[in-house]
């Protein structure tokens, strides 16, 4: 029988780069496909039983719009992250916004970006592996593929035993093309925030959550960051997560400029 696996996207925020425009449903694929619609169509090969976009207050009536309840023949749900915008300057972050999603998680999931594009392998890896073992996993991109030709970028950096277990996900720094070689290898693996979790592990995040709302409840910036928390629970020994590696490119818009980057990457692995 087949084991249901939910396929959950963060599409909570609008990046103040695109002046207010949803970057996700920038047009980038070959026949006009926005960002997201390119994605799905790329995850949805691996056979996910539901969709659930975790929205925001000015994200959520645009995808509700968009994709109603189903997305061919996939049922979709929504899952709003709210903060006190009096209080804050922006949401509580990505722990923040997959527990508001825990009421709709009660099998496996993947969860990602929606505005990345990770490759049809990368989610049959995890979709595989979710319904075969009761721990978790990540796909780990190579750390070459992933940097800026020009400039620093951030990167969560993966850190494994012999059998491919994650030991730690450190968060590097300002991070450039001629650190390779030197800091990092050509086969370092890094993390774009694609995941494959179990439901239990939401009753440990949440637990994080709430210390660090309390620790932080003054803040208006501070943010709770997924791949920050899961680590912790790793070195905790509270999670045991796999990291594989994939034969596919990630592929992803930071600024407005890299959407025409973006629709020659997709026009090409079409060809």
């Amino acid at each position: 029988m087949q084991k249901e696996i939910a396929l959950v996207y963060l599409v909570a925020g609008i990046s103040s780069r695109f002046l207010g425009k949803i970057k996700q449903f920038a047009p980038v694929g070959v026949n006009g496909e926005t960002l997201i619609e390119v994605s799905l169509n790329q995850a949805l090969l691996s056979d996910f039983s539901k969709i659930i976009f975790i929205v925001g207050n000015k994200t959520e009536k645009p995808f509700k719009e968009k994709f109603r309840d189903n997305y061919h023949g996939i049922p979709v749900y929504y899952a709003t992250q709210f903060y006190d915008e009096t209080l804050r300057d922006r949401p509580w972050g990505t722990t923040d916004a997959l527990c508001s999603a825990k009421p709709f998680l009660n099998c496996p999931f993947v969860v990602c970006n929606g505005d990345d594009l990770y490759g049809e392998n990368s989610f049959k890896i995890l979709a595989d592996h979710l319904m075969r073992y009761k721990d978790c996993a990540s796909i780990g991109f190579k750390l070459s593929k992933v940097l800026p030709e020009q400039g620093k970028t951030n990167r969560g950096i993966f850190q494994s035993d012999k059998n491919g277990y994650i030991t730690d996900l450190k968060e590097v720094i300002g991070i450039e093309k001629p650190d390779l070689g030197k800091t990092f290898n050509e086969d370092t693996l890094c993390s774009m925030n694609l995941f494959g979790l179990h439901p239990e592990m939401l009753n440990e995040l949440s637990l994080i959550l709430a210390q660090f709302k309390e620790k932080n409840k003054g803040e208006r910036k501070a943010e709770a960051l997924l791949p920050e928390d899961i680590s912790t629970l790793i070195k905790k020994d509270k999670i045991s997560m796999r990291v594989y590696s994939t034969p596919d490119s990630w592929i992803g818009i930071t600024n407005p400029e890299d959407e025409e980057i973006v629709r020659r990457k997709i026009a090409e692995l079409n060809n």
